[in-house]
C-alpha cells in the first residue's frame, strides 16, 4: 500500500505528505505515538511560534551552513503565512518578528489535517516499525524500493502489517523532549543504509550549575531580566530568567546552541549602558546613595541584593562617594561581563532542538533524498540542521517537507 510512506505525523511529515499527495501521489503516514502533532500543539505555550517575518540561512546552525538555502527559497515563511491565512487562522507578531497564533496551537495542526484530508493522505497511529528492508532495485523506476514490517494498535495483539512503498520519507524528530515521542529511530534508519551522523547534542536548553551559583539561582527562581549574553563568539540580546536548577529564558535558549561543556558565559546585565562609566556619573551626582539603591533603578532588588553578596559584601552601607574609582570599574566591569561556568545543560529532557543529525552531505539540498539510496528522504530535525528560537524550526519542517513533498 502506498507509493509514498511518510514516517512521523509531526510538522515536516505532514507538510510533506500533503505536498505529495496534491501532485496525485498516494501518500500514507505512519505516527509511533497516539496522536499526531505533538509537538506542534505544545509548541508557544499552545499558541505555536511558526514562522518568522525574517527567515535568513544565518539563522540555522549545520556543519554544512549552506545546505538551508534552497529549501528555504523555494517554499518561505510568506509561503507558509499564505496558508496560514487561507484558514483564516488570526495570528500576531511578537518581538523579534515572531508570529504566533492569536488563539491556539492546535489550529495550525487543523489545518494541515485539512489540507492531508482533502489531498487523500492517509494517516495511522499507534504504529511501531519493526524493520525496513531496502527492495532489490528493479528496471522499473516506478517499483518499490522499500518494504516495511510494522505492528500497529493500541493494545496486544496488535495488527502486523507488511507495506511496500517507491519513496520512504523520514521525519520522525530526534532526541529532544523524549515525553513528546523524541526518538534516536531516524538515527538508526540513517545507519542502516550507511549514512553518516554528525555529533548530536541538546539544543535551545535550559544550563544548570553545580557550584555556589546554584544557590544564588534558586533563591532567585521566578526572577526575569533582560540580557545581553554571549559565548564562543555569539551573543544574543533577551530575557533571562533564573531557576531553581540555574538559568533559562529566551537568551539562554539561544547561546545553548553554540556552548560546548567546560566553556563560558558572558552575562551584560546592563546592555546598552557603561556600567562604569554611568556608575561614575551617579557617585558625582549622588554620593550618598547606596550602590544597592542606585542599581535597583535597573535590577530587580532581589538580583541586587545577590549580587552585593557576591561583589562588594563588605561595603554593603557604604556610600557611593566613598567607592574608589578602581572598584567602581571592577564591579562596572562585573555588570557588563558576568563571567558564569555552567556545568551542564538541562538535556534533551527539556532541549527544544537536537543539534546534529544526519550527515547534509549525504542528502541533496533540492529534493531531501539520500544520495547513495533512491527513494529515501530525511526531513525536518533529523537532520543535520536546526534553526534558532523563534520560530525558525517550524520554517525548516515547512520548507524541507515541502522540498521533499515535490520528489517523492
Amino acid at each position: 500500500m502506498g507509493e509514498v510512506i511518510v514516517l512521523g505525523g509531526g510538522a515536516a511529515g505532514l507538510m510533506c505528505a500533503l505536498t505529495a499527495a496534491q501532485r496525485g501521489r498516494q501518500v500514507l503516514v505512519l505516527e509511533k505515538a497516539n496522536k499526531i502533532g505533538k509537538k506542534i500543539l505544545m509548541s508557544g505555550g499552545g499558541r505555536c511560534n511558526f514562522t518568522n517575518y525574517s527567515i535568513e540561512p544565518e539563522n540555522f546552525l549545520s556543519a554544512n551552513p549552506h545546505f538551508c538555502k534552497s529549501a528555504l527559497k523555494r517554499y518561505t515563511q510568506w509561503d507558509f503565512i499564505k496558508l496560514v491565512e487561507q484558514h483564516g487562522i488570526d495570528y500576531e507578531e511578537r518581538k523579534q518578528q515572531q508570529l504566533f497564533c492569536k488563539d491556539s496551537a492546535k489550529q495550525i495542526l487543523a489545518m494541515l489535517v485539512s489540507e492531508c484530508e482533502q489531498a487523500g493522505v492517509v494517516i495511522w497511529s499507534h504504529c511501531e516499525i519493526n524493520s525496513i528492508t531496502a527492495l532489490q532495485s528493479s528496471i522499473d523506476a516506478q517499483s518499490n524500493r522499500y518494504k516495511l514490517e510494522l505492528a500497529r494498535g493500541k493494545s496486544e495483539p496488535k495488527e502486523t502489517h507488511t507495506l511496500c512503498c517507491e519513496s520512504l520519507v523520514v521525519a520522525t524528530g530526534a532526541l529532544s523532549i523524549p515525553s513528546m515521542g523524541g526518538s534516536d529511530m531516524g538515527y538508526d534508519i540513517a545507519r542502516q543504509f550507511s549514512l553518516q551522523l554528525t555529533e548530536r547534542r541538546a539544543g535551545l536548553v535550559p544550563f544548570m550549575f553545580s557550584d555556589n551559583f546554584k544557590a544564588v539561582c534558586e533563591r532567585l527562581a521566578g526572577i526575569s531580566t533582560e540580557v545581553e549574553v554571549s559565548c564562543n563568539g555569539q551573543d544574543f540580546s533577551e530575557s533571562l530568567l533564573f531557576t531553581h536548577r540555574g538559568i533559562s529564558g529566551p537568551a539562554i535558549l539561544q547561546i545553548s546552541s553554540y556552548w560546548h561543556p567546560g566553556d563560558s558565559i558572558s552575562l551584560n546585565l546592563l546592555p546598552g549602558i557603561e556600567a562604569y562609566q554611568w556608575l561614575c556619573e551617579v557617585k558625582l551626582a549622588k554620593g550618598k546613595s547606596l550602590l544597592k539603591t542606585v542599581l535597583q533603578q535597573k535590577l530587580s532588588k532581589a538580583l541586587v541584593t545577590e549580587l552585593q553578596q557576591l561583589w562588594w559584601p563588605t561595603q554593603a552601607e557604604t556610600n557611593l562617594a566613598e567607592f574608589t574609582d578602581l572598584q567602581l570599574k571592577t564591579i562596572g566591569a562585573q555588570l557588563n561581563q558576568w563571567t558564569l561556568k555552567p556545568s551542564a545543560t538541562e538535556g534533551y529532557r527539556t532541549a527544544e532542538v537536537t543539534l546534529g543529525g544526519v550527515d547534509t552531505d549525504g542528502i541533496s539540498s533540492r529534493t531531501m533524498e539520500a544520495k547513495n539510496k533512491p527513494g529515501l528522504f530525511f526531513i525536518g530535525e533529523v537532520l543535520d540542521v536546526s534553526g534558532h528560537l523563534g520560530g525558525f524550526n517550524f520554517q525548516w519542517a515547512w520548507s524541507s517537507g515541502h522540498a521533499a513533498g515535490l520528489y517523492v
